[in-house]
Protein backbone atom coordinates (compact mmCIF):
# COMPACT_ATOMS: atom_id res chain seq x y z
CA UNK A 1 0.00 0.00 0.00
CA UNK A 2 1.35 3.60 -0.92
CA UNK A 3 2.03 5.64 1.87
CA UNK A 4 2.59 9.34 2.14
CA UNK A 5 4.38 11.56 5.15
CA UNK A 6 1.98 13.53 7.80
CA UNK A 7 3.58 15.84 9.91
CA UNK A 8 4.03 15.44 14.02
CA UNK A 9 1.56 17.65 14.68
CA UNK A 10 -0.74 20.01 12.47
CA UNK A 11 -1.57 23.78 12.91
CA UNK A 12 -1.76 26.49 10.80
CA UNK A 13 0.65 29.81 10.22
CA UNK A 14 1.06 31.67 13.11
CA UNK A 15 -2.07 34.14 13.68
CA UNK A 16 0.63 36.99 14.44
CA UNK A 17 1.78 37.30 11.17
CA UNK A 18 -2.05 38.11 9.72
CA UNK A 19 -1.85 41.35 8.35
CA UNK A 20 1.46 41.56 6.99
CA UNK A 21 2.58 43.30 4.13
CA UNK A 22 3.41 41.87 0.32
CA UNK A 23 6.22 41.98 -1.43
CA UNK A 24 9.50 42.42 0.73
CA UNK A 25 8.01 42.30 3.70
CA UNK A 26 6.59 38.93 3.83
CA UNK A 27 2.59 38.24 4.00
CA UNK A 28 0.06 36.08 5.64
CA UNK A 29 -2.47 35.62 2.82
CA UNK A 30 -0.50 35.91 -0.45
CA UNK A 31 -2.76 36.31 -3.80
CA UNK A 32 -1.01 33.20 -5.59
CA UNK A 33 -2.62 32.57 -8.85
CA UNK A 34 -2.51 29.15 -10.77
CA UNK A 35 -2.64 28.56 -14.80
CA UNK A 36 -3.66 25.01 -15.77
CA UNK A 37 -5.73 22.38 -15.73
CA UNK A 38 -9.20 22.04 -14.20
CA UNK A 39 -9.78 18.59 -14.67
CA UNK A 40 -12.86 15.67 -13.62
CA UNK A 41 -11.54 12.99 -11.80
CA UNK A 42 -12.97 9.61 -12.39
CA UNK A 43 -11.27 7.92 -9.50
CA UNK A 44 -11.67 4.02 -9.37
CA UNK A 45 -10.63 1.70 -6.90
CA UNK A 46 -10.97 -2.07 -7.42
CA UNK A 47 -11.13 -4.46 -4.59
CA UNK A 48 -9.64 -7.48 -6.18
CA UNK A 49 -7.06 -7.64 -9.25
CA UNK A 50 -8.47 -6.83 -12.20
CA UNK A 51 -10.50 -9.54 -14.62
CA UNK A 52 -9.00 -9.39 -17.91
CA UNK A 53 -12.32 -9.08 -20.14
CA UNK A 54 -14.28 -9.57 -17.25
CA UNK A 55 -15.79 -7.56 -13.57
CA UNK A 56 -14.10 -6.36 -10.95
CA UNK A 57 -16.02 -4.91 -7.94
CA UNK A 58 -15.13 -1.78 -6.98
CA UNK A 59 -15.80 2.02 -6.52
CA UNK A 60 -16.62 4.72 -9.23
CA UNK A 61 -16.43 8.61 -7.66
CA UNK A 62 -16.40 11.95 -9.66
CA UNK A 63 -14.05 14.54 -8.29
CA UNK A 64 -12.83 18.05 -9.00
CA UNK A 65 -8.97 17.65 -10.11
CA UNK A 66 -6.27 18.95 -11.88
CA UNK A 67 -2.87 19.90 -10.60
CA UNK A 68 -3.17 23.58 -10.67
CA UNK A 69 -6.92 23.57 -9.86
CA UNK A 70 -6.03 21.35 -7.20
CA UNK A 71 -3.39 23.89 -5.80
CA UNK A 72 -5.62 27.08 -6.23
CA UNK A 73 -7.90 24.87 -4.04
CA UNK A 74 -5.70 24.10 -1.06
CA UNK A 75 -4.49 27.77 -1.10
CA UNK A 76 -7.83 28.94 -0.42
CA UNK A 77 -8.69 26.43 2.03
CA UNK A 78 -5.26 27.27 3.72
CA UNK A 79 -6.36 30.84 3.88
CA UNK A 80 -4.64 32.63 0.58
CA UNK A 81 -6.03 34.29 -2.29
CA UNK A 82 -6.56 31.89 -4.97
CA UNK A 83 -6.98 32.31 -8.88
CA UNK A 84 -7.00 29.85 -10.91
CA UNK A 85 -6.43 30.66 -14.77
CA UNK A 86 -7.46 28.21 -17.39
CA UNK A 87 -9.84 26.46 -20.16
CA UNK A 88 -12.65 24.11 -19.52
CA UNK A 89 -15.51 22.57 -21.84
CA UNK A 90 -18.84 23.97 -23.45
CA UNK A 91 -20.30 21.14 -21.64
CA UNK A 92 -22.04 20.53 -17.78
CA UNK A 93 -18.62 19.30 -16.46
CA UNK A 94 -17.31 22.34 -17.44
CA UNK A 95 -20.06 23.99 -15.38
CA UNK A 96 -20.16 21.85 -12.64
CA UNK A 97 -16.28 22.16 -12.40
CA UNK A 98 -16.03 25.67 -11.99
CA UNK A 99 -18.88 26.01 -10.02
CA UNK A 100 -16.83 23.59 -7.21
CA UNK A 101 -13.89 25.83 -7.48
CA UNK A 102 -15.80 28.71 -6.93
CA UNK A 103 -17.62 27.61 -3.78
CA UNK A 104 -14.16 26.43 -2.43
CA UNK A 105 -13.37 30.13 -2.75
CA UNK A 106 -11.13 30.49 -5.53
CA UNK A 107 -11.55 33.47 -7.77
CA UNK A 108 -11.83 31.63 -10.89
CA UNK A 109 -11.13 32.60 -14.91
CA UNK A 110 -12.60 29.76 -17.01
CA UNK A 111 -13.02 30.24 -21.01
CA UNK A 112 -15.18 28.34 -22.51
CA UNK A 113 -13.61 26.17 -25.37
CA UNK A 114 -15.32 23.63 -28.26
CA UNK A 115 -14.19 20.55 -26.92
CA UNK A 116 -14.78 18.37 -23.77
CA UNK A 117 -13.61 19.64 -20.45
CA UNK A 118 -10.68 17.85 -19.49
CA UNK A 119 -11.08 14.08 -18.12
CA UNK A 120 -8.72 11.67 -16.02
CA UNK A 121 -9.72 7.88 -15.24
CA UNK A 122 -7.45 7.60 -11.76
CA UNK A 123 -7.10 3.75 -11.60
CA UNK A 124 -6.33 2.76 -7.61
CA UNK A 125 -5.44 -0.97 -7.51
CA UNK A 126 -5.92 -3.05 -4.13
CA UNK A 127 -2.14 -2.18 -2.88
CA UNK A 128 -2.82 1.15 -3.06
CA UNK A 129 -1.19 2.03 -6.55
CA UNK A 130 -1.89 4.38 -9.17
CA UNK A 131 -2.47 4.77 -12.95
CA UNK A 132 -3.81 7.10 -14.77
CA UNK A 133 -5.32 7.50 -18.47
CA UNK A 134 -5.76 11.34 -19.07
CA UNK A 135 -7.85 12.92 -21.97
CA UNK A 136 -6.57 16.93 -21.33
CA UNK A 137 -9.02 18.31 -23.75
CA UNK A 138 -9.72 21.92 -23.88
CA UNK A 139 -7.32 21.95 -20.61
CA UNK A 140 -4.73 22.34 -23.32
CA UNK A 141 -6.52 25.25 -25.39
CA UNK A 142 -6.24 28.41 -23.33
CA UNK A 143 -4.68 31.20 -25.60
CA UNK A 144 -2.23 33.48 -24.66
CA UNK A 145 -4.85 36.45 -25.60
CA UNK A 146 -7.41 35.16 -23.45
CA UNK A 147 -5.23 36.18 -20.47
CA UNK A 148 -6.42 39.33 -19.41
CA UNK A 149 -3.65 41.44 -17.23
CA UNK A 150 -6.70 41.98 -14.90
CA UNK A 151 -6.31 38.62 -13.37
CA UNK A 152 -2.77 39.15 -13.00
CA UNK A 153 -2.74 42.60 -11.06
CA UNK A 154 -1.85 42.30 -7.65
CA UNK A 155 -0.69 38.69 -7.97
CA UNK A 156 1.97 37.68 -5.28
CA UNK A 157 2.82 34.22 -6.19
CA UNK A 158 2.34 32.85 -10.07
CA UNK A 159 2.23 28.83 -9.77
CA UNK A 160 2.35 26.65 -12.46
CA UNK A 161 2.54 22.77 -13.40
CA UNK A 162 4.88 21.66 -16.05
CA UNK A 163 1.60 20.48 -18.04
CA UNK A 164 1.29 24.20 -18.37
CA UNK A 165 4.50 24.51 -20.14
CA UNK A 166 4.24 21.32 -22.76
CA UNK A 167 1.59 21.82 -25.10
CA UNK A 168 0.46 24.38 -27.39
CA UNK A 169 -1.68 26.86 -27.60
CA UNK A 170 -1.85 26.10 -23.27
CA UNK A 171 2.17 26.93 -22.97
CA UNK A 172 1.70 30.06 -24.28
CA UNK A 173 -0.22 31.44 -22.58
CA UNK A 174 1.25 30.49 -19.36
CA UNK A 175 4.71 32.41 -20.82
CA UNK A 176 1.96 35.51 -21.31
CA UNK A 177 0.74 35.18 -17.53
CA UNK A 178 4.74 34.98 -15.99
CA UNK A 179 5.38 38.07 -17.80
CA UNK A 180 1.62 39.76 -16.33
CA UNK A 181 2.99 38.43 -13.25
CA UNK A 182 6.55 39.53 -13.09
CA UNK A 183 5.17 42.87 -14.43
CA UNK A 184 3.07 42.75 -10.66
CA UNK A 185 6.44 41.81 -9.14
CA UNK A 186 5.36 37.87 -8.41
CA UNK A 187 7.58 35.20 -8.05
CA UNK A 188 7.30 32.14 -9.73
CA UNK A 189 6.86 28.29 -8.85
CA UNK A 190 6.39 25.10 -10.78
CA UNK A 191 5.87 21.91 -10.22
CA UNK A 192 6.96 19.26 -12.79
CA UNK A 193 3.80 17.52 -11.81
CA UNK A 194 4.47 14.04 -14.14
CA UNK A 195 7.33 12.17 -15.09
CA UNK A 196 5.63 10.62 -18.49
CA UNK A 197 4.53 13.91 -19.97
CA UNK A 198 8.63 15.22 -19.19
CA UNK A 199 9.20 11.95 -20.90
CA UNK A 200 6.69 12.56 -24.15
CA UNK A 201 7.78 16.15 -24.84
CA UNK A 202 11.59 15.48 -24.33
CA UNK A 203 13.12 16.37 -20.85
CA UNK A 204 15.25 18.52 -23.22
CA UNK A 205 12.59 20.35 -24.18
CA UNK A 206 11.12 20.81 -20.53
CA UNK A 207 14.75 22.12 -19.02
CA UNK A 208 14.41 24.44 -21.74
CA UNK A 209 10.91 26.07 -20.93
CA UNK A 210 11.43 26.08 -17.54
CA UNK A 211 14.97 27.59 -18.01
CA UNK A 212 13.03 30.49 -19.88
CA UNK A 213 11.23 31.47 -17.06
CA UNK A 214 13.31 31.60 -14.61
CA UNK A 215 11.32 30.26 -11.86
CA UNK A 216 12.07 31.07 -7.91
CA UNK A 217 11.03 27.79 -6.67
CA UNK A 218 10.68 24.16 -8.27
CA UNK A 219 8.97 21.20 -7.04
CA UNK A 220 9.47 17.87 -8.45
CA UNK A 221 8.94 14.27 -6.49
CA UNK A 222 12.31 11.99 -6.79
CA UNK A 223 11.22 10.42 -10.25
CA UNK A 224 10.77 13.78 -11.82
CA UNK A 225 13.72 15.26 -10.39
CA UNK A 226 15.87 12.71 -12.02
CA UNK A 227 13.98 12.65 -15.39
CA UNK A 228 15.31 16.32 -15.66
CA UNK A 229 17.93 16.58 -13.93
CA UNK A 230 19.20 13.88 -16.56
CA UNK A 231 18.69 16.50 -19.32
CA UNK A 232 20.66 19.09 -17.43
CA UNK A 233 23.37 20.85 -19.81
CA UNK A 234 26.74 20.75 -20.14
CA UNK A 235 27.05 24.52 -19.09
CA UNK A 236 24.41 23.93 -15.97
CA UNK A 237 25.36 20.56 -15.06
CA UNK A 238 28.57 20.33 -12.19
CA UNK A 239 30.60 17.84 -13.03
CA UNK A 240 31.02 15.99 -9.45
CA UNK A 241 27.40 15.06 -9.56
CA UNK A 242 25.46 11.91 -11.10
CA UNK A 243 23.34 12.92 -13.71
CA UNK A 244 20.10 12.40 -11.77
CA UNK A 245 21.20 14.23 -8.62
CA UNK A 246 18.46 16.89 -8.40
CA UNK A 247 21.12 19.49 -7.11
CA UNK A 248 21.59 19.74 -10.89
CA UNK A 249 17.96 21.44 -11.28
CA UNK A 250 19.20 24.38 -8.85
CA UNK A 251 20.92 25.99 -12.32
CA UNK A 252 17.12 26.42 -13.08
CA UNK A 253 15.80 27.54 -9.79
CA UNK A 254 17.70 29.17 -6.84
CA UNK A 255 15.18 26.78 -4.82
CA UNK A 256 14.36 23.08 -5.42
CA UNK A 257 12.01 21.15 -3.38
CA UNK A 258 11.64 17.32 -3.43
CA UNK A 259 8.85 15.59 -2.02
CA UNK A 260 9.32 11.86 -0.90
CA UNK A 261 6.23 10.96 -0.06
CA UNK A 262 6.75 8.69 3.36
CA UNK A 263 10.11 9.83 3.46
CA UNK A 264 9.10 13.50 3.79
CA UNK A 265 11.29 15.81 1.47
CA UNK A 266 14.22 17.23 1.04
CA UNK A 267 14.92 21.21 0.27
CA UNK A 268 18.04 22.60 -1.74
CA UNK A 269 18.80 26.13 -1.75
CA UNK A 270 21.28 28.18 -3.24
CA UNK A 271 21.16 31.71 -4.55
CA UNK A 272 21.13 32.83 -8.18
CA UNK A 273 24.46 35.40 -7.14
CA UNK A 274 26.74 32.50 -5.05
CA UNK A 275 29.87 31.97 -6.03
CA UNK A 276 30.13 28.67 -8.63
CA UNK A 277 30.80 25.86 -6.40
CA UNK A 278 29.32 27.11 -3.36
CA UNK A 279 27.96 23.92 -1.82
CA UNK A 280 23.58 24.48 -1.82
CA UNK A 281 21.76 24.39 1.79
CA UNK A 282 19.87 20.83 1.67
CA UNK A 283 17.27 20.14 4.50
CA UNK A 284 15.59 16.92 4.86
CA UNK A 285 12.14 16.85 6.62
CA UNK A 286 10.99 13.38 7.81
CA UNK A 287 7.92 12.72 9.09
CA UNK A 288 5.85 10.24 10.16
CA UNK A 289 4.03 8.31 7.78
CA UNK A 290 0.58 7.49 6.91
CA UNK A 291 -0.93 5.11 5.05
CA UNK A 292 -3.66 6.49 3.24
CA UNK A 293 -6.31 4.28 0.19
CA UNK A 294 -5.50 7.42 -1.91
CA UNK A 295 -2.73 9.84 -2.12
CA UNK A 296 -4.35 12.00 -5.40
CA UNK A 297 -3.52 15.38 -4.80
CA UNK A 298 -1.52 15.47 -2.04
CA UNK A 299 1.14 17.09 -4.12
CA UNK A 300 -0.46 19.55 -5.21
CA UNK A 301 -1.90 20.58 -1.21
CA UNK A 302 1.88 20.62 -0.49
CA UNK A 303 2.90 23.09 -2.95
CA UNK A 304 0.15 25.43 -1.33
CA UNK A 305 1.22 25.10 2.18
CA UNK A 306 4.65 25.65 1.33
CA UNK A 307 3.92 28.42 -1.02
CA UNK A 308 1.70 30.18 1.50
CA UNK A 309 4.21 29.33 4.76
CA UNK A 310 7.59 30.80 2.31
CA UNK A 311 5.31 33.62 0.92
CA UNK A 312 5.43 34.67 4.60
CA UNK A 313 9.03 35.09 5.21
CA UNK A 314 10.21 38.51 4.11
CA UNK A 315 11.92 38.09 1.18
CA UNK A 316 15.33 38.59 2.25
CA UNK A 317 15.11 35.65 3.98
CA UNK A 318 12.73 33.14 2.21
CA UNK A 319 16.46 30.87 1.22
CA UNK A 320 17.04 30.64 5.00
CA UNK A 321 17.36 26.81 6.90
CA UNK A 322 14.30 28.55 9.23
CA UNK A 323 12.03 29.89 6.27
CA UNK A 324 12.26 26.70 3.95
CA UNK A 325 11.75 24.34 7.16
CA UNK A 326 8.50 26.39 8.21
CA UNK A 327 7.47 25.66 4.60
CA UNK A 328 8.40 22.20 4.55
CA UNK A 329 6.47 21.37 7.26
CA UNK A 330 3.35 23.47 6.25
CA UNK A 331 3.67 21.39 2.75
CA UNK A 332 3.27 18.70 4.85
CA UNK A 333 0.78 19.59 7.05
CA UNK A 334 -1.58 20.34 4.12
CA UNK A 335 -0.85 17.15 2.49
CA UNK A 336 -2.03 15.71 5.52
CA UNK A 337 -5.10 17.54 5.91
CA UNK A 338 -6.40 16.20 2.54
CA UNK A 339 -5.11 13.18 3.42
CA UNK A 340 -7.10 12.75 6.71
CA UNK A 341 -10.58 14.49 5.33
CA UNK A 342 -13.42 12.78 3.54
CA UNK A 343 -13.38 13.80 -0.71
CA UNK A 344 -15.83 16.04 -2.14
CA UNK A 345 -17.84 13.82 -4.76
CA UNK A 346 -19.37 15.82 -7.66
CA UNK A 347 -22.70 15.45 -9.38
CA UNK A 348 -24.58 16.74 -12.08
Amino acid sequence: MSSLSAPRRASRLPARLAGRGVRGGGLQRPRVVVVGDLILDVVTRAQAPLAHASDTPGTIRFRQGGSAANTARWVARLGGRATFIGAVGRDAWGRRLVAALRAAGVTVHAPRMAAPSARIVVVIAPDGERSFVTERGAADLLEPGLVRPAWLRGCDVLHLPAYSLLALPLEQAARRSVSLARAAGAVLSVDLASRQPLLEAGPGVAWERIEALTPDVLFANAAEAATLAGAAPARAAEAPLDSSDPARLLALAPLVVIKEGAAGCRVLARPRDAAPGTPPLALVLAARHLRPADTTGAGDAFDAGFLIAWAAAPAATRLSAAALRRAALAGNRAAARLLSEPRLELVI
